[in-house]
């Protein structure tokens, strides 16, 4: 029997279908995490054959101790996983330390982690990407800009989310930023593009070979959306693409992407610019987790599936016969709270209850990105998700 340990299990909450699956599947499922056993989601407990409890996953030693503690239980560890963005580095940290051979190890995180050193992949792949600088001085940032121009985007180079990401548009603000910006993070600097994000998101097996694909695209800038306290749209397409999906086959093989749940970012260019014509594919950045919060739920009703299944079928047979039905749009709207919107929550739930698919109030820790009010419905025609979308975000006068 195959031993898995799934690292912070517990957040985000929907991770508990990823173990559920796994244990159908036959593996030893085994947690680490920091939350108190008893403060599990029951679905979460019932999917799990043991949990460890740290104090904090922050705490390498206390949580390579938990492994350690479990291979003495249970053998040889034959994947290690949290499917998380924060937890990345950490998870390749323990398979190297473990010689867990199934996933990234500490020697790949150049590639996946440092979106400078993503560029040379994305390069090989034949995929444009936007021109940069690593973040010096004064002068060397000029320098650069003298290339490409204001606004700049400035953002870590190994980074999570939106996070410390600004737009600059002069020489007053480079330097508030230069003088205020952490001196411990590296930063890099990339020529403004003006675009919308399309992603491809995928579970690839051990031969880089997609299992199942789709895709979002997101209209407003996740960047704008935590420095502006805006609201969050985005949607996973009714059907993908075949730009994007050339472009995130390419990439997958460029990566050496096996066994994984994929999120890459591209640009659609939505107007002629340096790097591409109005309408071209420009790489953005590689994410080597599934797409945050709700989307593999969003995934599952765009697409009438079930990726928590594909996704461990694939650890455990390296294969997945689970069927997709009809397609339909899926959109996200994430509201901020305080703001006077034309229909009320309820309101709004009344008017799309038959379309409606979720409804919930999002964790603080993802609140920055995704607004305080979330839902998600299904529509099979753009034009009735375009008005949902009216609907969800338009204010009183």
């Amino acid at each position: 029997m195959k031993n898995f340990v799934f690292i912070s299990p517990n957040f985000p909450t929907n991770y508990w279908k990823f173990c559920k699956e796994l244990k159908n599947n036959g593996l030893n499922v085994l947690g680490v995490g920091d939350q108190p056993y008893d403060e599990l989601m029951p679905e979460l407990r019932d999917s799990l054959n043991e949990y460890y409890k740290v104090s904090s996953l922050e705490n390498y030693d206390e949580v390579y101790r938990a492994v350690a503690f479990l291979i003495s239980r249970y053998g040889r560890i034959d994947w290690l996983e949290s499917n998380n963005e924060y937890w990345l580095e950490r998870d390749a940290m323990l398979r190297t330390d473990f010689h867990i051979t199934s996933g990234w190890q500490v020697e790949d995180l150049g590639r996946i982690k440092f979106k400078s050193g993503m560029k040379e992949y994305y390069r090989r792949a034949g995929i444009p990407t936007a021109r940069w600088h690593i973040v010096d001085d004064f002068d060397g940032c000029m320098a650069f800009i003298g290339e490409v121009g204001f606004p700049v985007i400035v953002k870590p180079d190994n980074g999570v989310g939106a996070s410390h990401t600004y737009r600059l548009d002069d020489e007053n603000e480079l330097s508030a930023f230069l003088r205020e910006r952490d001196p411990g993070m590296r930063f890099i600097m990339e020529e403004f593009v003006t675009a919308e994000v399309n992603s491809y998101d995928a579970i690839i097996s051990s031969q880089g070979e997609p299992l199942f694909e789709t895709g979002n695209v997101t209209p407003n800038s996740i960047m704008d959306i935590v420095n502006n306290a805006d609201n969050s749209l985005y949607y996973i397409v009714k059907d993908l693409a075949e730009d994007v999906r050339a472009a995130g086959r390419a990439a997958v093989k460029s990566f050496g992407v096996k066994s994984r749940f994929v999120h890459f970012e591209f640009f659609r260019l939505t107007k002629d610019q340096p790097m591409g014509k109005k309408g071209d594919v420009v790489a953005l950045e590689v994410n080597m987790r599934p797409c945050g919060g709700f989307s593999p739920d969003m995934m599952n009703y765009a697409n009438s599936t079930d990726v928590y299944k594909i996704w461990a079928d694939m650890i455990a047979f390296d294969r997945s016969t689970k069927p997709q039905g009809e397609h339909f749009f899926c959109p996200f709207a994430g509201r901020r709270d305080g703001k006077p919107f034309a229909l009320s929550h309820e309101e709004f739930a009344a008017k799309y209850a038959a379309q409606m698919r979720m409804m919930e109030r999002i964790p603080d820790a993802l609140s920055d990105a995704m607004g305080n009010q979330m839902y998600v419905a299904v529509f099979p025609t753009e034009a009735e998700m375009n008005a949902f979308y009216d609907d969800a975000v338009r204010c009183r006068p």
